[in-house]
Order: structure tokens, then C-alpha cells, then sequence
């Protein structure tokens, strides 16, 4: 689980160990990822902190290695890392793009590729990546977010379409207006906008998410493959 130590990330690890599942806490803060792994522990499952950046080679395969040595069998794979350096067009410097697309999109490929290979050679696995409602429609002055998360959606469907035979599926899921900490930053104006476009009424919250993840991971799931699910309260509605 990356991005697991905050927010919809540390929903998500919790509610794959209330399922049942072991999970390892991957993040940037070393402590709210140790409190999220004492957590799960707390539930009675195993759990493992780790730090790693993901949009790093190097970092990505000493922590499967080291994922290896605790858990040699991982049947699930949940990529949540992501950051976000927002700017006008005009104003975005290469590096704001180059973080953004590095760590959400290049760090989806790395984990996948890293950790699907024991999938593949058990013939069981689930990947699920989150891509986000921005993913899909855009939004001034998040040109590299919504491209890393447009992007996540076309990446899964190609590795759906390859794994597929093997047993592995991958699926995406979209949230939209999620109350977090970083949406909590927003302006007022902007968030009763947002709230206007969606009609449940209200924003979302990481235990709305959760339980989506948990059903793509599990059993039941066995025959959705390639699917971006929206988990928006009905704001993309077509």
C-alpha cells in the first residue's frame, strides 16, 4: 500500500486489515507510517512500515526486496502515492512537472512492474491505482496532476490487457471531492463549488473510498478487469 500513512491512504491500509489482509505501510514520514502499521497491528494482523520514494528505481526494488524477506507472497497492490505542485500553465516550471508525473504516474509503473511479477508467476493478483475525477475532466492550474492521473487510467487498462491471463487484474478508481487534508486547504468559494456539482450533496470521505478498494481486492472482484470506478458522490454523472 503506497501513500498509506495519511488520509484516504491510511483508510484504505486499515480497511484491507479489518478484510482480513497484511498489509504494508509504504510512505514519505517514516513515524505516520510506523502509527498506521501499530494500527493494523492493533486488529490482530501483521504489518509493516516502510519509507521509499517511489518515483526512485533503486528505492522501489530494495523495498520489494525488503518486502520479500517479511511477506514472500503478495496478492495485492494498492498505488496511492501522489503529490501534487499546482501552477498555471505559463508558470509551471519543469521541475513542478516533473515531480508530479515522477512520483504519481512513474511511481504507479514502478511498483506495478516490481510487484507483479509474483503475481503473474502465481497466477492470482489485484492492482488497483488511484487516479482521480481531475484524471478525467481536467482543471486550470493542474495540468500535471490531471495528467499523471489520466494517465494511471490508460496504464492500468494496458496492464489488465496483458496480465489478464494470468490472473492478475488491474483496475483504477477515481475519487472526486474527498475531504482531506489537502482539500482542506481549498477556499471557501471553491469548495461550495464544488459541493454544488455534486448531487449527494456532500463531500466524500476516505471511508467512502475504502470499501471500493477492499471489493476490487478481493474475490468477488475476480471478473472486473481494465474498469475505472468514480467514487465522486455522482459528480461526473454522465
Amino acid at each position: 500500500m503506497t501513500g498509506g500513512s495519511r488520509s484516504i491512504g491510511r483508510e484504505v491500509a486499515l480497511e484491507l486489515a479489518r478484510a482480513g489482509a497484511d498489509v504494508v505501510v509504504v510512505g514519505r514520514d517514516k513515524e505516520a507510517a510506523a502509527e498506521v502499521a501499530g494500527a493494523i497491528q492493533n486488529l490482530g494482523r501483521r504489518a509493516l512500515a516502510q519509507v521509499a520514494d517511489v518515483a526512485n528505481e533503486a528505492e522501489v526494488e530494495a523495498l520489494a526486496a525488503e518486502v520479500g524477506r517479511h511477506f514472500p507472497i503478495v496478492d495485492i497492490l494498492v498505488n496511492n502515492a501522489g503529490v501534487t505542485q499546482d501552477g498555471l500553465l505559463f508558470r509551471m516550471r519543469s521541475a513542478d512537472w516533473d515531480r508530479v508525473i515522477d512520483t504519481n504516474l512513474k511511481g504507479t509503473f514502478l511498483c506495478t512492474r516490481e510487484f507483479a511479477r509474483g503475481m503473474t508467476r502465481r497466477r492470482w493478483g489485484r492492482i488497483i491505482s488511484v487516479s482521480s475525477v481531475v484524471g478525467v475532466t481536467g482543471n486550470a492550474g493542474q495540468a500535471n496532476y490531471a495528467a499523471s492521473k489520466a494517465g494511471i487510467v490508460g496504464f492500468t487498462r494496458s496492464v489488465a490487457r496483458e496480465l489478464a491471463g494470468r490472473g492478475v487484474t488491474a483496475n483504477c478508481i477515481a475519487p472526486g471531492y474527498i475531504a482531506t487534508a489537502m482539500t482542506d486547504g481549498l477556499g471557501n468559494e471553491v469548495k461550495a463549488k464544488l459541493l454544488a456539482s455534486i448531487p449527494l450533496g456532500r463531500a466524500g470521505e476516505p471511508a467512502d473510498v475504502a470499501p471500493v478498494v477492499v471489493f476490487l481486492a478481493s474475490e468477488g472482484a475476480g471478473y472486473i478487469t481494465g474498469q475505472l470506478i468514480h467514487v465522486d458522490g455522482g459528480m461526473l454523472m454522465n
